[in-house]
């Protein structure tokens, strides 16, 4: 069984305390990574209902809602379909980018050969001030 490590940063130089993830499987896409990273810091999310939702992508302003009305912040449940999907989708605008160790990873479909503590780094970019 791997164990994948996942770091966030950005490119302002902000970094958020990594995380593990235990995989059973020794390759997976890269795809698949993102779906099982986002599914279970949803679902912890959920369970725990905290003030404010961190994850690599976050809800949308109207997912933030609960049948049209503004809910408190501990009501509030996320998809997590809805945010595997708004993370595939800001992938593929360059929203962020990954790096498995050294190597970044460009194609959703590549294969990822997971090891023992596999490092993988989602770097978020951050738009320029004035650019």
């Amino acid at each position: 069984m791997a164990t994948v490590i996942f770091v966030d940063e950005t490119t302002s130089g902000a970094r958020r305390d990594a995380w593990r993830l235990p995989v059973a499987e020794e390759r997976l896409t890269l795809r698949e990574l993102i779906r099982r990273r986002v599914h279970r810091e949803v679902a912890e999310h959920n369970a725990g209902r905290p003030g404010v939702f961190h994850g690599l992508v976050q809800p949308t302003p109207a997912e933030r809602t609960l049948d049209g009305h503004r809910q408190p912040e501990a009501d509030r449940a996320v998809d997590p379909e809805r945010q595997f999907l708004s993370a595939v989708e800001a992938f593929g605008r360059n929203g962020f980018l990954v790096l498995v160790g050294d190597r970044q990873v460009e194609e959703l479909d590549a294969e990822l050969d997971l090891r023992a503590d596999t490092e993988v780094s989602f770097l978020k970019l951050v738009p320029l001030v004035g650019g």
